[in-house]
């Protein structure tokens, strides 16, 4: 039978600037009675790491520019929101009334650059998106590693929308420890059918998997251990085989 768990990692503080994020997640996990095993995959919400890595910002600290004046005007969102979000921007995709679409200077495709309000400080700040999310994750996976003495893989999980489908999902925006997609190109099926095109984002279900724990409001369960997945570990992996930016799958941000 396989089985796949979850062990969403209650107790962990309020994160802020500075804290050692491993030693406080391997701290918590020791305090609940878990054990770190070989092949865990530690998934940890980008909104701790932004923390820790000072990646947060106070609004009443940010003067918009004229170009922010302006699409704010045409969204509706606070102006300095929307400067936060030019200046994440790497490029913007597309702009439409309440939209805009950027990508960001990490390389992936979001609403506002991936700034966000939400969970933060009641709306007075916004968290950005780590600088380096697989550089975070590198160090995080290393340092817990040390720690455990297991081998480990790490996700910088983030939520974001879906083109064309409605309702949210975790995904991966940062890795470490393991080839973030499943190449099953040539392999062959039950009914002996040579796959073609088949390669699954296993970072991304990691990811979302561990939403359902961690949750989204007040459940203050910002790290999950998803346990039993079949992964090809590989200590220089990263996020970028996820990336896809050519045909621009937009990834929309509630913020």
């Amino acid at each position: 039978m396989r089985r796949i768990e979850i062990l969403g990692l209650e107790g962990l503080p309020e994160i802020k600037k500075g804290d050692d994020l491993p030693t406080l997640i391997y701290r918590t996990a020791l305090q609940q009675g878990v054990i770190f095993q070989d092949g865990d995959i530690v998934v940890v919400s980008q909104k701790i790491v932004s923390k820790a890595e000072g990646r947060v910002v106070n609004l009443s600290e940010v003067k918009p520019t004229p170009q922010a004046l302006k699409i704010a005007k045409l969204s509706g969102r606070d102006p300095r929101f929307v400067e936060l979000a030019l200046r994440e921007a790497k490029t913007i995709i597309k702009q439409v009334k309440g939209h805009f679409i950027t990508e960001t200077q990490q390389g992936w495709i979001y609403s506002y650059s991936g700034v966000d309000l939400s969970n933060v400080s009641g709306g007075s700040a916004a968290t950005l998106l780590p600088e380096d999310p697989d550089h975070s994750a590198h160090k995080i996976r290393e340092e817990l590693e040390k720690l455990s003495g297991k081998r480990l893989g790490v996700v910088i999980s983030d939520t974001c929308g879906r083109p064309f489908r409605r309702g949210d999902i975790n995904v991966a925006i940062g890795v470490s420890g393991f080839k973030p997609i499943l190449d099953l190109r040539g392999k062959r099926d039950i009914f002996g059918y040579r796959l073609r095109l088949k390669k699954v984002a296993v970072a991304d279900e990691i990811a979302s998997a561990a939403e359902l724990v961690m949750g989204e409001l007040n459940e203050r369960i910002p790290v999950a251990i998803v346990r039993g997945v079949d992964v090809e570990l590989d200590d220089h992996a990263n996020s970028e085989p996820l990336k896809k930016r050519k045909e621009h799958d937009i990834f929309l941000k509630e913020a």
